[in-house]
């Protein structure tokens, strides 16, 4: 796979993209990451931003080096990816299939936003959640560390890679590691019974209670059998019913 990133904070990447599974996939080469600085596509260095038509604060990044460095890069194999608060929000299903893009064209945003005309070369806009960050550049390095991952060779365990939360729509299953006691706190006895089959279905048990406990949202859409459907509504009238003592108490 092949990244290009543009961005006007080139130095941003230079440490970040040689750590763990990013820095595996770079040396194994299965990935190819380069980084562009946008200022060398401007007509001078300073001339990537202005300000906005119609009034209002911040500055905007210009189109014309937008398009001059999208034209030197892209190829008919390109995607290229906007990232910005209105783009759709990154998840591990999305991950999963731009992993298998050849190419991928990054730009990073910065300040108040990008020229709108720059959305008419663009195939994806993402965002990586309901809050702003100071530009495109920290998404840029989530994704692709994201997808580092998911390449073969980049994690040592790869049974790792696919018990991670989300990988079936729910989130882990609580994780324990020595000592067994500490400060009166104890790891359940199942986990040490060495049976696989009970361990793999507290697991999943455990995977399924999180879930509904933190992230409710994510229920309906995860991937469970006609049994964890009912084993759901259990759960849910027995919350509902300890939220209910504990409010008369």
């Amino acid at each position: 796979m092949k990244i290009d990133i543009i961005t006007l904070f080139p130095e941003f990447f230079n440490s970040n993209i040689f750590l763990g599974p990013l820095k595996k996939a770079v040396e194994m080469k299965l990935m190819e990451i380069k980084v562009w600085n946008l200022r060398d596509f401007a007509k001078h260095p300073k001339e990537v931003d202005d300000y906005p038509y119609g009034g209002g604060s911040g500055m905007v990044l210009k189109p014309e080096p937008i398009f001059e460095c999208v034209d030197k890069l892209k190829g008919d194999k390109s995607k290229i990816i906007l990232f910005s608060p209105q783009g759709k929000i990154l998840n591990q299903k999305l991950v999963k299939k731009l992993s298998k893009e050849k190419h991928l064209i990054l730009i990073c945003g910065r300040y108040k936003g990008v020229d709108e005309r720059v959305s008419k070369i663009v195939d994806l806009e993402l965002s990586i959640g309901d809050y702003i960050v100071s530009g495109g550049e920290i998404p840029a390095l989530v994704l692709i560390d994201a997808i580092a991952r998911l390449l073969p060779g980049t994690v040592g365990d790869k049974d790792s890679v696919e018990t991670d939360s989300f990988e079936d729509g729910l989130l882990d299953a609580p994780l324990y590691t020595r000592p067994y006691e500490y400060k009166g706190l104890k790891v359940p006895k199942i986990l040490l019974s060495g049976n696989h089959k009970k361990i793999s279905l507290w697991k999943r048990i455990q995977k399924i209670r999180r879930t509904l406990l933190k992230r409710p949202d994510l229920i309906d859409k995860a991937k469970l059998t006609k049994k964890e459907r009912k084993l759901v509504e259990t759960l849910k009238r027995r919350l509902k019913n300890e939220s209910t003592t504990n409010k008369r108490n």
